[in-house]
């Protein structure tokens, strides 16, 4: 008798040892008083350092702050390496994260998706010296270099035939790559392929963009597995924004005809369906 209780206490323990916790970050901010942002603080115009004031800036920066004054509390931004965004969110450390945040279906099992606050086309940068590459499809084969545990790298696995990924902790060492000819091609989102190519016009080495786009790549905002009300809050959040026109001018701010980017928004803020 003694051994089948100690056998029921043994299971019900490690029952509640392996039961997720239950995410409630509405409470949490609330308690605390304040509501902190994941972000990366090297991906210019999304979240970087501006060069005056030393303050963390950008556009998910601005879609933090919309989260934090919808709820009443001052805003914390947190910089996170892309390798530590989930983790950072799993062990919460982090209410959400804003930190170029591709969907993928593996993402989708570790973590939920807010509605897609940007549309990234992911494209290849290549030396344009290299006149027999021409598209991604030339890319088969060879070496391409992304950033550690991007969507970017992952998309070049799928979408280039027996490609080789050759992985940087950040765009400037995986650019750099491309340009001492290490690797054949840097696999990226639009906007850093545009301005890593104006950059390097008047250098040694001058890029292409290769086209088409590799693949179109919905971002959202991470939040806690099954924190359903915190997930419709940041929703209704972004909606709103949409629906004032709030969003579009935000985009315009860091990625419209008055920018380098010089881009036009063709995307709305809509559920991410895989």
């Amino acid at each position: 008798m003694k051994k089948t209780f100690m056998a029921i206490i043994a299971a019900v323990s490690l029952g509640t040892a392996l039961a997720p916790a239950h995410a409630d970050t509405l409470q949490d901010i609330k308690a605390r008083g304040k509501f902190i942002c994941g972000t990366m603080g090297t991906a210019e115009p999304f979240s970087f350092q501006d060069p005056k004031t030393r303050q963390i800036v950008g556009y998910e920066v601005d879609m933090c702050q919309a989260i934090a004054d919808s709820l009443k509390v001052p805003l914390e931004l947190k910089l996170i390496a892309v390798e530590a965004r989930i983790p950072e969110l799993v062990a919460g450390r982090v209410d959400l994260i804003a930190a170029n945040l591709g969907w993928t279906p593996e993402r989708a099992k570790q973590i939920d998706y807010s509605y897609q606050h940007f549309a990234s086309m992911q494209k290849v940068l290549a030396r344009e010296a290299d006149k027999d590459i021409k598209s991604p499809a030339d890319l088969a084969g060879k070496r391409v270099s992304a950033v550690r545990g991007s969507s970017s790298e992952a998309g070049a696995r799928k979408y280039i035939p027996n490609v080789e990924t050759v992985t940087f902790k950040d765009p400037s060492g995986a650019f750099l790559a491309v340009q001492q000819g290490k690797v054949s091609g840097f696999v990226i989102s639009e906007l850093v392929a545009v301005k890593l190519k104006s950059q390097a016009a008047s250098s040694p080495v001058p890029v292409k963009i290769l086209e088409p786009a590799l693949f179109l790549e919905p971002w959202g905002m991470g939040i806690r597995k099954g924190d359903t009300a915190f997930r419709e809050h940041v929703n209704k959040v972004l909606t709103d924004m949409d629906a004032s026109g709030q969003a579009e001018q935000l985009f315009n701010k860091w990625f419209g005809m008055d920018t380098q980017y010089k881009m036009k928004r063709d995307f709305k803020v809509a559920e991410i369906t895989g």
